[in-house]
């Protein structure tokens, strides 16, 4: 597939394309990005050795492409619960004090929180996006040995354009009680990371129930909304004989579907087993359970659809596509698991749905749903790779690698997005362009 030159990106942004195409051209372009620049993975001084030369931030920020004219926000000294009316934007060209609010006198802010939360010096919300992506992928995210940061859940608010959800709509959905779902709910929550202490402690299995509900609720109403009709009334069929002499402008004045609802369809299941894990890590970094909502509902109806339609068709894509690029970047491991007939479906499918928050420890799962949402959560199937990868040894010498593949090693973020970025340089374009649909 042909990569879209710049003044096709300028003739797209002018028909003003709509959401999702500019989704697609995001992640696109980020491939360009992380196929043909060496990225800082460590640190500000360390880089990845590779053949071609290393591109500094300046040079990354500048290739970056724009998905969608998103508005960076403030960190509130409050959580999203406790107001509706939604959060300023953070476009301000005034500078702030260095120091971080509530956290003692004279310590400095990190450059990405200090963009974060101060916003473009000129207003210049193309180039702050451009940096604040580079800086996710340059330096890690600020956070405790629990992995709690104080910015974290805006920044994924941020990156994925998700805007202000008012508290009441939540709360109208957690008062409608137990929704067709709950019972697979309730036979779900109560496994849901349940080795992980970290997350124990901050997350309860009440909390979980309410919001998968809720999620249950919302996926429900517009699956009811997009339902055909097996059989009209009388009454409807006279409605529609006189809607033949409706003048077209009338017509026209229907309501179009809502960006959150686009992607579901009657075919979408309102659960499935795996939600419960997808949606913890939200959980545990927002501030609010509706802040957790909006993310989660925002992810699993727009970024990933198919992996709750259907027989979750979009996982199972993105499985055969774990092989596929397994089979590119390491042909001697892809033929020996094949050999012993281990294809992706076998060991791969939680890592895959989940986007491998299935794997702990919890803050490094942070740390690479960070690098996921700049960059595009599609990169969870080179992740899985990636993982493949640093445990070939291993499994070359097993004879039984079934044994080895129940579980993975523990996650190391920072290893796991410095092979990705590698790897996603290998991946044709063709292919490519299958990863970043096999969700949808």
């Amino acid at each position: 597939m042909s990569q879209p030159t710049q003044a096709q990106l300028n003739i797209a942004a002018l028909a003003g394309p709509s959401p999702r195409t500019m989704r697609t051209l995001r992640k696109i372009q980020s491939h360009q990005i992380l196929s043909s620049n060496p990225s800082v993975v460590s640190g500000p001084t360390s880089r990845l050795s590779t053949a071609r030369s290393s591109a500094n931030a300046e040079e990354l920020a500048q290739q970056a492409q724009l998905d969608s004219p998103v508005r960076l926000r403030h960190r509130r000294a409050r959580s999203n619960s406790d107001a509706g009316s939604g959060e300023r934007p953070i476009l301000q060209t005034q500078k702030r004090s260095g120091r971080k609010t509530g956290s003692g006198f004279g310590i400095k802010r990190s450059v990405l929180e200090t963009l974060l939360r101060d916003g473009p010096q000129n207003g210049d919300v193309e180039d702050a996006l451009k940096e604040l992506r580079y800086l996710v992928l340059s330096t890690r995210v600020e956070a405790d040995g629990d992995g709690m940061s104080t910015y974290r859940v805006y920044l994924w608010l941020t990156l994925l354009d998700i805007p202000p959800l008012p508290t009441d709509e939540y709360l109208s959905l957690i008062h409608r009680g137990r929704s067709p779902a709950y019972t697979k709910i309730r036979n779900d929550t109560f496994r849901t990371l349940a080795t992980d202490p970290l997350f124990k402690r901050r997350v309860t299995e009440a909390s979980l129930i309410r919001l998968l509900n809720a999620t249950a609720w919302k996926i429900h109403d517009v699956k009811a909304k997009k339902r055909p009709k097996s059989r009209l009334s009388t009454s409807r069929r006279r409605e529609m004989e006189l809607s033949i002499n409706t003048p077209p402008s009338i017509a026209e004045e229907e309501p179009t579907a809502t960006p959150s609802s686009e992607a579901i369809t009657s075919e979408s299941a309102i659960y499935v087993q795996g939600m419960n894990v997808l949606c913890a890590p939200f959980l545990y970094v927002a501030r609010s359970e509706v802040e957790a909502f909006a993310l989660f509902h925002y992810f699993i109806t727009r970024e990933c659809p198919g992996y709750i339609r259907g027989a979750m068709d979009g996982v199972h894509r993105g499985l055969r596509l774990v092989d596929r690029c397994l089979e590119i970047v390491e042909p001697k491991l892809a033929a020996y698991l094949f050999s012993k007939g281990m294809q992706a479906e076998l060991y791969a499918f939680p890592s895959v749905l989940t986007l491998c928050a299935c794997t702990p420890p919890l803050p490094e799962v942070l740390h690479l749903w960070d690098f996921l949402f700049a960059y595009g959560p599609h990169l969870n199937i080179l992740c899985i790779v990636a993982q493949l990868i640093r445990m070939r040894d291993t499994i070359l010498e097993s004879p039984s690698p079934n044994k080895i593949l129940r579980s993975f090693p523990p996650l190391d973020a920072k290893e796991i997005i410095a092979l990705t970025v590698l790897i996603v340089r290998k991946i044709p374009d063709a292919l490519y362009a299958e990863l970043i649909d096999h969700a949808k």
